[in-house]
């Protein structure tokens, strides 16, 4: 049984359609990165799953419950960490989590220990005594983890974590992240910082105009993205009689020379349904009489496969 599961989720402000459909399928354990611009429906899903949106239609399941009738057996499994996180005045750390521990039903020497146990996690006993309203943006979201650790959950909703954090802060709450994927949480980021999503995530899913346009693997996006393959070709000599030759394959949808580096290449895009694979062009030139001197498909990674894959289009 997936541990998130949602069934033509749909979500309507008036005319404004913010969640189309949504069919998602997230196992135990999985770390799945949601990508999407702005205004996608990111937020909106993760709202929903935290039980604080009701969708229009459709159906969500958290661990085989069913949200928004079973909501009281689903917030016990869940944590969930919104961009921006809401303190009370004149309240230091270790207060903070211990209210929140008492809102979970932790009491006495047991909450004691589960609040020193977030901290150590997180690594914040040496602001335990700090006042939350002066800690800053990275310290914050780390105290936002802990806050959501200290019952437990198997589910974590996180809504942009590194969302206005410096490099430094951004690579601890990372390392904080794996550690928790590999204590066997199910974890769900939101998140603009594709790279590092590439890093911590197994499973990621594309969202654009609140229709869900890719869910799979980082391989299989990565795959995908590949389609309409660019080749990079260096040839020694006659560059522009190369470029012609390769312009009348059947496969290829354009040919350029650019300049890349200070040096003259070919680009070759091919065609994705032409069963035209990169490795048939270099015999292609060869028995032309040309001296191939490099040949080399271009990198695609995360933030490549996005920028093809979407459209940049919002609700």
């Amino acid at each position: 049984m997936p541990m998130i599961e949602t069934i033509n989720l749909t979500k309507k402000y008036g005319e404004l359609v913010a969640l189309n459909n949504l069919n998602l399928t997230i196992e135990q354990a999985a770390c799945f990165g949601f990508i999407g611009p702005n205004g996608a429906g990111k937020t909106t899903t993760i709202k929903i799953l935290a039980t604080l949106l009701k969708p229009t239609w459709g159906e969500a399941r958290i661990d085989g419950k069913v949200i928004g009738y079973q909501n009281h057996l689903i917030r016990p499994v869940i944590g969930y960490v919104p961009d921006f996180m809401g303190a009370y005045d004149d309240m230091v750390v270790s207060e903070y989590l211990e209210f929140f521990a008492a809102c979970y039903d932790i009491h006495g020497k047991q909450r004691e220990q589960v609040v020193r146990d977030v901290l150590d996690l997180t690594d914040l006993n040496y602001k335990a005594n700090s006042e939350v309203n002066g800690l800053s943006r990275g310290m914050s979201q780390r105290l936002s983890i802990a806050r959501v650790l200290l019952h437990d959950p198997k589910v974590l909703l996180l809504d942009e974590p590194a969302s206005g954090l410096d490099p430094r802060a951004r690579i601890e709450i990372r390392e904080l992240l794996k550690e928790l994927r590999r204590m066997g949480k199910t974890i769900i980021i939101s998140s603009h910082i594709l790279h590092e999503l590439a890093e911590l995530c197994n499973t990621v899913g594309i969202i654009e105009q609140g229709e869900l346009i890719f869910s799979g693997s980082v391989d299989e996006i990565m795959r995908r993205a590949s389609m309409g393959l660019v080749v990079h070709i260096n040839v020694e000599d006659r560059m522009e009689d190369a470029a012609q030759l390769l312009a009348k394959v059947n496969g290829i949808k354009k040919v350029d020379i650019n300049e890349y580096n200070g040096k003259a290449r070919i680009d070759v895009t091919i065609d994705p349904d032409s069963g035209l694979t990169p490795s048939e062009l270099p015999n292609r030139l060869i028995a032309q009489g040309f001296r191939l001197q490099s040949m080399q498909p271009e990198q695609v990674n995360l933030e490549t496969a996005f920028m093809r894959l979407t459209k940049g289009l919002v609700s």
